[in-house]
């Protein structure tokens, strides 16, 4: 994957257009999407309808209608069989596929207005973007504040990603029985849940910020967990600050890629210091490089940018083989890995260096 140049020249001066209309195709395909254009062409006689139709059941104008299909044709969301607009297949997916809708609504609602200040995140190093969301220096503190429907698509991003690789996890960290687990960046404890639901002895306890750690105590609450699922709240960015000691698994999911490689290596560090000789660690990540399909590569090479721009200005999803260097650099040795899981996602073991 990316190791040449294949397109011949036309091709390659076609999707060249396409970058660089790219923001226009965005918003047209989310507009035909959310102003129900294509769900008539989908509950149409074989997909299919003329601009007068759809635009009287949207209650739209022709105008309207017609210059969005004409650049869903551009895009491959619709086609034209016989003089009718019909859905495509990638209208289909746009329609009906949860992951596209996630991906999306997250750049929709998170990042695209952000985005604007790429080049300022790139220079300063700074989330130069996210002030379009709010006063915040990074966007992890501010997930509570954040607008019902921007917290909405933001959740949803993260938690389909590592939803789907649950079942598979659970077998794998409790072949080994664990009592307790600390969840490093736990957030919202959607797997503190899972696992007390799946072990009837387990307790977790999720290490994070405040405002996470808050959150994460009131839903535990609620769901009846709240004599096995704890909390420990934490700034794990001061590089001084203990990691709590005790657990015999350190779980941390999606949670390195949100930092920079120096502070991904104190972070490990410190969970080094905190562990007894027979603990180990768990890390789920998603690697680009180890992804099956290309569109994977890419959706993960973009969300980068997410970090870049919104996050925290100096994280991304990294080459699994930067990771397994900053591994190694922070004394721990990897001792298993497992790639496939989910949707993509590989998990790495590690325990105490000798």
């Amino acid at each position: 994957m990316y190791n040449s140049d294949d397109m011949n020249a036309k091709d390659a001066k076609s999707h060249a257009q396409a970058l660089a209309f790219g923001p226009i195709l965005f918003q047209a395909t989310q507009a035909l999407r959310d102003l129900g254009i294509l769900t008539v062409l989908d509950n149409s006689p074989k997909r299919q309808s003329d601009c007068e139709t759809i635009a009287q059941q949207c209650g739209l104008s022709v105008y309207g209608v017609s210059v969005l299909l004409d650049v869903g044709l551009s895009a491959r969301v619709v086609y034209l069989d016989n003089g009718l607009f019909t859905l495509s297949k990638v209208g289909f997916f746009i329609l009906h596929d949860d992951m596209t809708r996630v991906n999306m609504d997250f750049c929709q609602d998170i990042c695209y207005r952000g985005m604007d200040h790429l080049q300022e995140a790139i220079v300063t190093g700074k989330p130069a973007g996210l002030k379009e969301l709010g006063p915040w220096p990074t966007i992890y503190p501010a997930l509570s504040e954040l607008t019902p429907q921007q917290k909405s698509s933001w959740f949803a991003f993260d938690h389909f990603y590592s939803d789907q690789a649950f079942p598979v996890l659970l077998q794998q960290v409790f072949a080994i029985k664990p009592r307790q687990i600390f969840d490093i960046g736990g957030n919202t404890g959607r797997w503190a849940r899972k696992c007390v639901e799946h072990d009837n002895d387990v307790e977790v306890t999720i290490v994070d910020l405040p405002q996470q750690t808050k959150t994460a105590a009131a839903e535990a609450e609620k769901h009846g967990y709240a004599e096995r699922i704890h909390t420990h709240a934490i700034d794990l960015l001061v590089d001084d600050t203990p990691i709590p000691s005790g657990a015999d698994v350190y779980w941390m999911s999606q949670f390195l890629d949100c930092f920079s490689s120096e502070q991904i290596v104190s972070i490990l560090h410190r969970v080094k210091e905190a562990m007894r000789d027979d603990a180990v660690v768990y890390i789920l990540e998603l690697f680009w490089d180890r992804q099956a399909y290309e569109a994977a590569a890419l959706s993960l090479n973009c969300t980068s940018l997410y970090f870049t721009v919104l996050a925290n200005g100096n994280s991304h999803f990294y080459h699994s083989e930067q990771m397994l260097a900053l591994i190694e650099e922070a004394g721990l040795t990897v001792i298993e890995q497992v790639d496939g899981v989910g949707l993509g996602h590989s998990l790495i073991k590690c325990s105490k260096s000798p």
